[in-house]
């Protein structure tokens, strides 16, 4: 489940914007803020049922932006990309500092 909700978490602030007010608000609760259903449902005065659909109906919706854009994908691999970079210069005692000012400026546009 903690792999499901990092998932959502991360494909929520990729895609936030693509959301209605009320998807990004109830994603928003259920994910980051960690509320129930219930909790979800008492604040919008709705079924707990009518939660768990908009909810679902979202979490399929970030996947197919997913599997179009691919942004979270990316995201990963440049990770990657970055920690090997980080590995082959401390490996290599590499001590340039346009070398590791270039990293930093990589993460920082993450």
């Amino acid at each position: 489940m903690l792999e499901k909700t990092t998932r959502m978490n991360y494909l929520y602030d990729f895609y936030q914007s693509l959301l209605t007010p009320k998807q990004r608000s109830y994603m928003s609760l259920y994910y980051l803020d960690d509320y129930s259903l219930g909790e979800i449902a008492e604040e919008y005065e709705v079924s707990r049922q009518a939660v768990y659909d908009n909810i679902k109906r979202t979490e399929a919706m970030l996947e197919e932006y997913e599997e179009k854009l691919l942004l979270f994908q990316k995201f990963q691999e440049r990770q990657k990309l970055i920690k090997k970079l980080r590995e082959i210069a401390a490996r290599n005692q590499l001590q340039d500092e346009e070398f590791f000012k270039t990293i930093e400026a990589l993460e920082k546009l993450e």
